[in-house]
C-alpha cells in the first residue's frame, strides 16, 4: 500500500535519505541497450550534472550517488542548519535559479525598494520557497522532470520517462548510513559495469577517490568530517580514508572470483560500527530489497515508529538481524 510521503520523509527523525528513481518498465533509457544497439549513455551524464547542480541550489547535500542504465540512486542530507542561515535575498536568489518567481520577487532581486506591505507579502511567500528548498520531494521533482523533458525531446515523443514516485528510505543511524552509501557506490561493480570503485563512471566514489589522490574532498559532495565528536561539524560521521578502504574491500568481496570470501584484513570501520563482515557483504548485495521505509538498528527503528505514530514497519526483523549491535555476553 502506498504511504504518504510525510510518513517516509521526516527530517526531525533523521536528515539522511536514500532515494531511487527507475525508468519506465526498467527499460534501458539512460545507458546502452544491448538488445537494440541504441546508446543513451550521454543521459547518465545529464542526470549526474543535474543532480549536483540542484544540490548547490537546495539545502540538500549529496552523500553518495550512482547513475545506472535504467535507474539512479542518491543518498541526500537535509541541511536544515544551512537553510536557517539564509536571509530573504538568499532564498529569492536560490528560488530564481529554479523558477521565474513573482513580479514582486523580481523587483526585490533587482534591488528596487519595496514598501513594508510588499516586504511582508514577499517574506510570507519566501517561507514557502524556503520549505521547498529543503524538501526532498521538490528536489526529486526538479531533477526527474528536467531529465524526462530532455529525453522526450531527444526521442521526439511524449509520455512517462520515470516509473512514477521515487522510492525513499530513511537512514536512522551510522550503520544504516554507511551500509547504504557503500551499497550505492558499489552498484556498477555488482552490475559488472566496472571492475573497481575508481573506474565506476557516474558515481560519487569515483569523485571522492580522484579528489583524495590530490588530498582534497569534492566540493559538490557532503564532506567526511571524521568520527563523531563534540561539537560535530556538518558532514559525514566517518573518516574519508576509512570509507574508501571499506568500499574497496567490499568491492573485492563482491567480485565473481571472490564470492563468499572474507579477507582477514578487515577495515577498522567495521569494528567501530560493530557490523559482522559476513553480514556487511550481504548488506552490500541486498540493502535495497531487504529494507523498506525506515532503516537502522531495531531499537532505533522502534523509537522512530513511536515518534511517527506508526505501530509497525516492514523490514524491522531484518534491521534487528543485520544492523542491531551484537548481544553483550557477561
Amino acid at each position: 500500500m502506498t504511504q504518504p510521503r510525510s510518513n517516509l520523509i521526516d527530517p526531525s527523525t533523521t536528515p539522511y535519505y536514500h532515494c531511487v528513481s527507475r525508468c519506465v518498465r526498467r527499460a534501458f533509457l539512460c545507458g546502452r541497450d544491448e538488445r537494440t544497439g541504441q546508446c543513451f549513455e550521454h543521459r547518465r551524464q545529464w542526470i549526474e550534472d543535474r543532480l549536483l547542480e540542484l544540490s548547490g541550489i537546495f539545502a540538500l547535500d549529496v552523500c553518495s550517488y550512482a547513475v545506472m542504465s535504467n535507474h539512479y540512486h542518491v543518498v541526500l542530507f537535509v541541511n536544515q542548519q544551512q537553510a536557517d542561515g539564509w536571509d530573504l535575498l538568499e532564498i529569492v536568489s536560490r528560488w530564481h535559479q529554479l523558477c521565474k518567481g513573482s513580479a514582486l520577487s523580481q523587483r526585490f532581486y533587482r534591488g528596487e525598494l519595496l514598501d513594508s506591505a510588499e516586504l511582508t507579502r514577499l517574506s510570507e511567500v519566501a517561507k514557502i520557497w524556503k520549505a521547498r528548498l529543503t524538501d526532498i520531494s521538490w528536489f526529486m521533482r526538479y531533477l526527474n522532470e528536467f531529465i524526462a523533458r530532455e529525453s522526450n525531446r531527444e526521442d521526439q515523443c511524449s509520455g512517462r520517462f520515470w516509473e512514477g514516485r521515487f522510492k525513499s528510505q530513511a537512514l536512522l543511524d551510522e550503520k544504516a548510513l554507511a551500509a547504504c552509501m557503500a551499497y550505492v557506490d558499489l552498484n556498477p561493480i555488482r552490475a559488472k559495469m566496472a571492475e573497481t570503485p575508481e573506474t565506476s563512471d557516474h558515481t560519487s566514489i569515483k569523485q571522492r577517490i580522484l579528489s583524495a589522490k590530490q588530498a582534497q574532498q569534492p566540493t559538490t559532495l557532503l564532506p567526511f568530517v571524521g568520527n563523531p565528536k563534540e561539537p560535530m561539524p556538518t558532514g559525514l560521521p566517518f573518516r574519508l580514508e576509512d570509507y574508501i578502504e571499506l568500499v574497496d574491500w567490499s568491492g573485492r568481496c563482491l567480485r565473481e572470483d571472490k564470492r563468499g570470501a572474507i579477507n582477514e584484513k578487515l577495515p577498522p570501520i567495521l569494528d567501530r560500527l560493530q557490523i559482522d563482515p559476513k553480514q556487511w557483504t550481504y548488506l552490500n548485495k541486498n540493502f535495497e530489497s531487504r529494507f523498506k521505509s525506515l532503516v537502522g538498528s531495531g531499537h532505533t527503528v522502534r523509537a522512530t515508529c513511536e515518534q511517527l505514530g506508526k505501530r509497525w514497519v516492514h523490514g524491522i526483523r531484518e534491521c534487528e538481524r543485520l544492523l542491531s549491535p551484537p548481544p553483550v555476553i557477561p
